[in-house]
């Protein structure tokens, strides 16, 4: 096979991903974390409550009880974490599009919706951002299999 065929295989199968697969849905809702966050004066220096909710779409699981066919929850939870203790992050928008390319770093992963909100910087309101984020075909490309040479 050669190698122009080869690449547009991998882009056919990168456009099918999501398109005409079903996808699984992997969500974390309600993760709450102390996070150094926020640009004004009386955010510096002391951390504030977050939620953060996470809703990933993925190629779905193989039905096998095997955990390394999926993106685990643990996955998620751990990736926020990291991102917290790196340190201080201005916006909500930033803490959300870095929790958002961890996910999307996972290979089962096509899509995600990331929301933070703060919970303490104005009394009785919550204060955030949603974003929405997919995988790019490119990405994909690089983990779909090749068609059988055969072919």
């Amino acid at each position: 096979m050669s190698m122009d065929r080869i690449l547009s295989a991998r882009h056919h199968a990168a456009e099918q991903v999501g398109a005409d697969r079903p996808l699984d849905r992997i969500y974390v809702h309600g993760l709450e974390v102390d996070a150094w966050i926020g640009i004004h004066h009386q955010e510096k220096g002391q951390t504030q409550k977050v939620r953060i909710d996470v809703e990933a779409e993925i190629l779905p699981a193989a039905r096998n009880e095997n955990i390394e066919n999926t993106l685990c929850y643990d996955f998620i939870v751990g990736g926020v974490h990291a991102i917290i203790e790196r340190g201080h992050i201005n916006l909500v928008e930033t803490l959300a599009e870095e929790v958002a390319a961890h996910v999307l770093g996972h290979p089962l992963a096509r899509r995600v919706k990331v929301r933070v909100e703060k919970l303490e910087r104005l009394p009785g309101a919550k204060l955030g951002v949603e974003i929405l984020r997919e995988k790019l075909a490119d990405t994909v490309a690089d983990i779909v299999p090749l068609p059988d040479e055969r072919d």
